[in-house]
């Protein structure tokens, strides 16, 4: 039977939707890539076990958490862990991210096959109290040996603290120097753009991309033997195109464009992105799917599968940026991944009800809705919390 649903629009609004009758898209049992495919994974929060201190430090639900990864491997990804989709920095602290991570690396070697990377950032280093080069070092090296301690491979994120203290493009050489000098292993860098983190803002020591670019790439160059890839984020195909042509033989571009990575994923005349995606946490099944059929040199079965998936990723990663995080979580609890809709520092709040009910109709066109029963009741209970009967 058709399910029909009354969903809110931005004018107030409400528009009868039908779901699709059409089976969601699964993964392939066995999943088979030709680019590498990093999923950055959010965080299950546990609400019945939330105290007051839920801004710095939440609760999580770590059975969930962990489960959520193992979603993830079974469809073939690689995760990128306690990156800005874990709502780090924005809600969830160093300590729990630390703790993160631990568990997710021991998690990983129980699984064949299963890998990750984690991220290693300034986060347990408050602005405010950041004076010098030498505290912002400091930071990112007391995390570098959390991570590296345990057996686990470094994204190194961008710092707030470096971008509050760094005067120009020599302080960021300097300290991506010492960096990647004694990093154990390669890594890959992380540029996010100030439209995911306004704090960002003038990252490699300018607010002009290219002089900003030539610097990041002068530091590539300078220790490629230490730098597995870059992921940018900038959501500008354009950018990513100009660096990726630039880039060393051997370091890879991780796209973080979460509005053109079907595109850049696919490249030209053998030329593409790899991937470290937060949408990948969303679109999991129909993204492994995709990837699948491009492995296999079916074209234009990948654009068909995964090009409908980018206009649910430009709505939930619209302005502002930062708040894609609760489009993620939300489909993950309409697809039973987690059995609440609530977040680190009540995020679920950051969006509103006309935004979800979007996510909701792109999800279902895009064959996202595992169970279209359950998605739908869920989705009708958020909508009676917002006096929408």
């Amino acid at each position: 039977m058709m399910t029909t649903i009354a969903l809110p629009q931005v004018d107030g609004s409400l528009k009868k939707y039908q779901l699709s009758d059409a089976d969601p898209v699964l993964a392939p049992e066995n999943p088979e890539f030709n680019r590498i495919a990093y999923a950055a994974a959010h965080v299950v929060v546990d609400p019945l076990r939330q105290d007051c201190n839920w801004l710095q430090r939440p609760s999580i639900d770590w059975d969930a958490t962990m489960a959520f990864r193992h979603h993830l491997w079974r469809q073939g990804f690689m995760i990128a862990e306690a990156m800005d989709t874990a709502q780090r920095g924005m809600g969830v602290d160093w300590p729990t991210a630390k703790e993160l991570i631990h568990r997710s690396l021991d998690e990983a070697r129980s699984v064949e096959g299963a890998d990750l990377a984690a991220g290693c950032g300034t986060d347990q280093l408050n602005v405010a109290d950041a004076r010098s080069l030498d505290d912002v070092i400091a930071a990112y090296e007391e995390q570098m040996e959390a991570i590296e301690s345990k057996g686990g491979r470094l994204i190194l994120m961008a710092s707030r603290a470096l971008a509050a203290v760094a005067r120009n493009a020599d302080d960021y050489i300097r300290v991506y120097d010492r960096l990647l000098t004694q990093a154990q292993g390669k890594v890959i860098l992380h540029w996010l753009g100030d439209v995911f983190d306004p704090a960002l803002k003038g990252y490699w020591g300018s607010e002009n991309v290219a002089e900003a670019m030539d610097t990041v790439l002068r530091i590539i160059e300078t220790h490629r033997d230490k730098v597995d890839g870059i992921k940018i984020s900038l959501l500008s195909k354009e950018w990513e195109l100009v660096l990726r042509s630039r880039l060393p033989a051997g370091v890879r571009m991780y796209t973080g464009d979460d509005f053109n990575y079907s595109e850049l994923i696919e490249g030209q005349d053998g030329v593409y992105s790899h991937a470290l995606l937060g949408i990948f946490d969303a679109i999991a099944p129909v993204a492994s799917a995709a990837l699948t059929k491009l492995t296999q040199g079916q074209t234009q079965a990948y654009r068909d599968l995964l090009e409908p998936t980018v206009p649910l990723s430009r709505e939930i990663f619209k302005a502002p940026t930062q708040y894609y995080k609760a489009g993620v979580v939300f489909l993950a609890w309409l697809n039973g991944h987690q059995e609440h809709f609530v977040m680190a520092g009540g995020m679920q709040s950051a969006r509103e009800i006309s935004h979800y009910a979007r996510v909701f109709e792109l999800a279902d066109q895009a064959g996202l809705l595992a169970d279209r029963a359950l998605a739908a009741g869920r989705m009708q209970s958020l909508l009676a919390l917002h006096g929408i009967q």
